[in-house]
């Protein structure tokens, strides 16, 4: 508990002078971690190797490893979101409106950084980068609590950004990581309301829950992904079959795949045969209705708890559908109010879908894999909010401030 006080003194501390730092000074920071990040590319890979065969070790899924895995690829990408996030605009200091009361008084809202953050995150290395760099632009010092399977990957990682800072007029303490990785201290943290503003969890289901029945620090939650694909009746059937295909195979491991796949019954007999063989094909197992296999057998059957469940692996779930009213009913009942896409060339269809669908980001004939930080142009994010707060969907930039009231007078009193 001693540090995790400590860094939350520092960070309460550093918070004071970041918050008040400019666009310039922030943007010197954020380009000194993106290069150093490139230039010391081979002491990453090295910590990263021994997290991913501690976690070979430990018969971690080979999709899970995957989301842990670095190489040079994936820290050029991450460098490459940091100096995107140079380009955006910084939000700090924005005056959001203005207006005059008949008594004279003119008041404003003015957006403010929301002070220490912190962020309990799982197996994704990359995450440590775009937490940091995020909250570094918005004006907020961060502590990072990152999980046990990356800990050899995020120290090495944040030695090299807190030694950036070194090089610019950012405090070192904006950037923190708490190296003990146990229970208890997560515990711990989840209540650090001295020095914490703001609690993110970002991971699994478990994770999420078990942040939002201990916090005492505000939360903000990023939710798990148990999105959908509908194939309405009015479809072109090639472009459906290639986004269920991407949505579900390109990254099974990510909050934003597809799930499930809802296929109207009258293009059923047509399309599932193409789709599943597809599917099929790319090594997804298919989890079908009755209906479903009655049209391809080959597969298992689907129980309730499978349309409910993230499989985050190469699983889906399908079900035919009388009409797109139940899809919609369907998604609202077992989604996660992530990401819903419909796939049609309906407009009446696509609007029905749009309004009354109930989540963070609705598609028309687009996979779900887009919502994503990056993808929105945010250069990163800090997760993907499916709460109906302030934050939803990817949280970028501006979702990590908040406002303050400016009020002018000339000797107003009441």
């Amino acid at each position: 508990m001693d540090e995790l006080i400590m860094k939350g003194q520092k960070a309460k501390k550093a918070s004071y002078i970041l918050s008040n730092m400019s666009a310039q000074d922030k943007n010197q920071g954020l380009k000194k971690i993106g290069e150093n990040l490139i230039k010391r590319d081979e002491e990453i890979l090295a910590a990263n190797k021994i997290d991913l065969q501690n976690a070979k070790s430990k018969g971690i899924s080979e999709v899970m490893i995957d989301r842990l895995a670095l190489n040079k690829d994936r820290i050029k990408a991450m460098a490459e979101g940091v100096f995107q996030i140079i380009e955006l605009q910084d939000p700090v200091g924005e005056v959001v409106s203005m207006w005059q009361r008949p008594n004279g008084l003119q008041i404003g809202q003015k957006r403010v950084p929301l002070g220490v953050i912190g962020i309990i995150y799982e197996a994704r290395p990359n995450v440590t980068v775009d937490a940091a760099s995020l909250c570094l632009k918005a004006g907020n010092t961060v502590i990072l609590r990152g999980g046990s399977e990356a800990i050899n990957s995020n120290k090495v990682i944040i030695d090299i950004i807190r030694e950036s800072l070194k090089e610019t007029n950012i405090p070192i303490d904006s950037v923190q990581l708490i190296e003990d990785t146990s229970r208890e201290v997560a515990t711990q943290f989840m209540k650090l309301n001295e020095y914490l503003d703001v609690l993110i969890p970002r991971g699994g289901a478990g994770l999420i829950k078990a942040v939002v029945k201990n916090a005492t620090v505000p939360v903000i939650e990023t939710g798990t992904g148990n999105c959908h694909i509908y194939v309405d009746k009015d479809c072109d059937i090639e472009m459906a079959k290639n986004i269920i295909v991407n949505a579900k195979v390109s990254r099974p491991s990510v909050c934003n795949a597809a799930e499930n796949l809802l296929v109207h019954k009258d293009i059923a007999i047509e399309f599932l045969p193409l789709a599943i063989e597809a599917l099929k094909s790319n090594g997804v197992e298919i989890r079908g209705c009755r209906a479903t296999k009655a049209i391809v057998n080959d597969i298992i059957l689907a129980t309730d708890e499978d349309f409910r469940t993230e499989f985050l692996d190469y699983i889906l779930s399908v079900k035919i559908v009388n009409d797109i009213d139940e899809a919609i009913n369907h998604i609202n009942e077992y989604g996660t109010k992530h990401s819903e896409a419909i796939v049609t060339e309906s407009y009446k269809a696509s609007q029905e879908f749009l309004q009354k669908v109930d989540a963070a980001a609705v598609y028309i004939n687009a996979s779900t894999r887009f919502t994503d930080g990056f993808e929105f142009g945010f250069g990163a994010e800090i997760g993907i909010s499916t709460q109906k707060l302030h934050a939803r969907g990817p949280m970028g930039l501006k979702e990590l401030t908040t406002i303050k009231y400016i009020i002018y007078g000339n000797g107003q009193i009441r």
